[in-house]
């Protein structure tokens, strides 16, 4: 065989090779990409993703007002914990610019399985939420007022089955209890192994009430005892909760987006609760889109994925972006053309932002700058 020939087949031979093993070898990766991006203030799946209702009763609720323009709140797509990436799939999202590939463990940790990966974004979600509505009802100076509840409860702890997530916690050892803090620092003047003795109102019910926009009851009240264990970390006592702050609204807001987890909607969401108890409209008819975890007080929190939402808001039409502090450098280093990256670090500084884009006066906007 002429050795042009030969080398030749074995060039070929080689190049066949490597594309089996980069079509067929996993990679310890996984791959995240823009993700749908939803109008806080529109219709999703036929429904409302924002609904202000009147509570029941012969008192009337807040008035609501049109909306125009989006408040559109943005989200990752991240293949799923089955997925096994391989090296020409790797290999592939490196080179994109609307895909980042990252470590597989960032994304679905070793020590927890996918389906509390899950719980933990669903749970997320859901107190992103509360504090979406405490945040915007604050803004526009409507009461809300707090109660400490059972956040999560840990697998196999005293806890377990005796407390449940949603539970009020009113008091322990029958003392009151007015901050979340203070479930833990009483309960730990207990040693390991002794009893601690619970007064809560069952989540149903908790529920039921704030439907109702009234206080849970203490007449639902009851009393549950359960046992303590020795902390790994420190040895204190500990009954195997998470307590969390729960708030009483003097309406009811629903927010309903299905198949979406984690924090990072709860600055859009508030400033969609705003748009639609206020009379300004505050977009102007503009389409803003943004991202950011809101606390209660307003202050928003910088969250992951930055770069495949500002892709996936320019991809849908967004012109302006609502972008966390601590995100805008990231973000700037790589801005999609014609989106404007608007620096956030609270709920007022989003609607002093909304003021400038609805009149026009864009050139006054605090805009992300990459270092």
């Amino acid at each position: 065989m002429p050795r042009r020939t030969a080398t030749m087949l074995t060039s070929a031979l080689l190049l066949i090779t490597m594309f089996c093993v980069g079509a067929l070898l996993n990679v310890p990766y996984a791959e995240m990409s823009p993700g749908p991006t939803v109008n806080t203030l529109g219709a999703h799946d036929g429904d409302p993703v924002l609904n202000v209702k009147d509570r029941p009763g012969p008192a009337s609720g807040p008035k609501k007002y049109d909306t125009s323009g989006h408040l559109n709140m943005t989200t990752v797509r991240v293949t799923g914990s089955e997925y096994k990436m391989t090296l020409f799939g790797a290999l592939s999202g490196w080179l994109r610019h609307d895909s980042l590939v990252v470590p597989y463990e960032t994304l679905y940790p070793d020590d927890k399985s996918a389906k509390e990966v899950d719980q933990e974004n669903a749970e997320e979600f859901t107190a992103s939420q509360e504090s979406a509505k405490a945040a915007a009802l604050k803004e526009l100076h409507i009461p809300v007022s707090t109660h400490v509840l059972v956040g999560s409860v840990e697998k196999g702890a005293p806890a377990h089955k005796r407390l449940h997530a949603g539970d009020v916690i009113t008091a322990v050892d029958g003392t009151p209890v007015g901050k979340a803090e203070s479930v833990a620092k009483l309960v730990t003047q207990h040693k390991p192994g002794e009893k601690v003795t619970f007064t809560v109102i069952p989540a149903a019910k908790a529920k039921a009430a704030q439907k109702q926009g009234r206080k849970p009851s203490s007449k639902d009240a009851r009393k549950v005892i359960v046992g303590t264990k020795k902390a790994p970390d420190d040895g204190r006592a500990v009954v195997g909760i998470q307590p969390a702050v729960g708030h009483t609204f003097p309406f009811q807001i629903d927010i309903k987006l299905a198949d979406i987890g984690g924090p990072s909607a709860g600055l859009m969401f508030a400033l969609g609760i705003v748009d639609k108890l206020t009379p300004t409209d505050l977009t102007g008819g503009k389409f803003v889109a943004g991202t950011g975890t809101i606390d209660d007080a307003g202050k928003v929190g910088e969250i992951g994925g930055i770069q495949m939402k500002t892709v996936g808001a320019r991809k849908k039409g967004a012109r302006y972006f609502l972008t966390p502090a601590g995100n805008c450098a990231a973000a700037a280093q790589d801005k999609p053309d014609g989106l404007t990256l608007v620096k956030t670090s609270s709920i007022d500084d989003a609607l002093s932002a909304l003021k400038k884009i609805r009149s026009g006066r864009t050139d006054e906007l605090t805009r992300c700058k990459a270092h």
